[in-house]
């Protein structure tokens, strides 16, 4: 069975930063594009930071900047560190990787519970 992990989450004062983390753990074969998404109540998801498996990455202009996406294939995690953070950015942070698990030749996407961030004074 293939799980996502979040981990990281918290209460954080604007201007704070925090450094979201995503462990990858089943019988995975290789790792793909690997995402980070949020989500507020009563909003939309939105994707906040994408790196693909050549380490390319890309933002929407509401983090770019601020956030940054990294990855370490060999213990299959990938990263949000979020700096500066604003009220806004308060909301559910969802990781999700594309994978190709031992017993297919195609890669799913796949997604984690989420982990709650909330930026207050």
């Amino acid at each position: 069975q293939v799980q996502l992990v979040e981990s990281g989450g918290g209460l954080v004062q604007p201007g704070g930063s925090l450094r979201l983390a995503c462990a990858a753990s089943g019988s995975i074969a290789s790792l793909g594009t690997m995402v980070w998404y949020r989500q507020s109540p009563g909003k939309e998801r939105d994707l906040v930071a994408t790196i693909t498996t050549g380490g390319t990455t890309n933002y929407p202009d509401s983090v770019k900047g601020r956030f940054t996406i990294s990855r370490d294939n060999g213990k299959k995690l990938v990263y949000l560190q979020m700096d500066s953070l604003k009220p806004e950015d308060t909301a559910v942070y969802v990781c999700g990787a594309d994978l190709r698990l031992l017993s297919s030749l195609r890669y799913a996407r796949y997604w984690g519970q989420g982990t709650q961030v909330t930026v207050s004074s």
